[in-house]
Parts: C-alpha cells; sequence; structure tokens
C-alpha cells in the first residue's frame, strides 16, 4: 500500500528524466511527432476546435486576473 504519494511522484520524475535525458532534439522532436500520430489515430479530431478547448481556461485566467468577462 502506498502512503507517500510525493516520494512515488519523486520516483516518476526521476525515472523520466532519466529515460528522456539522452533525448538529442531531434530524437526527442520525432518522438513527439510519433505521439502526436499516436493521438491523432485514437481520436482524429484533436485539435480541431482548440479555441473552444480553450474557452473555459481564459475564462478563469481572465477572473484571477480581475478582467472583465469576455463579450
Amino acid at each position: 500500500m502506498i502512503r507517500d504519494w510525493r516520494r512515488v511522484e519523486e520516483l516518476e520524475r526521476h525515472s523520466e528524466r532519466e529515460a528522456l535525458e539522452h533525448l538529442s532534439y531531434g530524437e526527442a522532436l520525432r518522438r513527439f511527432g510519433a505521439l502526436w500520430a499516436e493521438a491523432l489515430l485514437l481520436n482524429p479530431e484533436i485539435g480541431d476546435d482548440w479555441e473552444e478547448d480553450l474557452a473555459a481556461d481564459l475564462a478563469v485566467a481572465r477572473a484571477v486576473n480581475g478582467l472583465p468577462p469576455r463579450a
């Protein structure tokens, strides 16, 4: 049973850094491209309506920063 999630999170961060630190920029870019291609296979509509996806985040950001709601 896991009692301290902070230790698990640190282990995951360390493991991820260790697994990815050897990648060059080009290798990392190719890995990103492959992951994006896989995401498109799983959901072909991903990214089609990115402005709508951001609408809620932008509304919260405006409220937090004391700006009026977007008209």
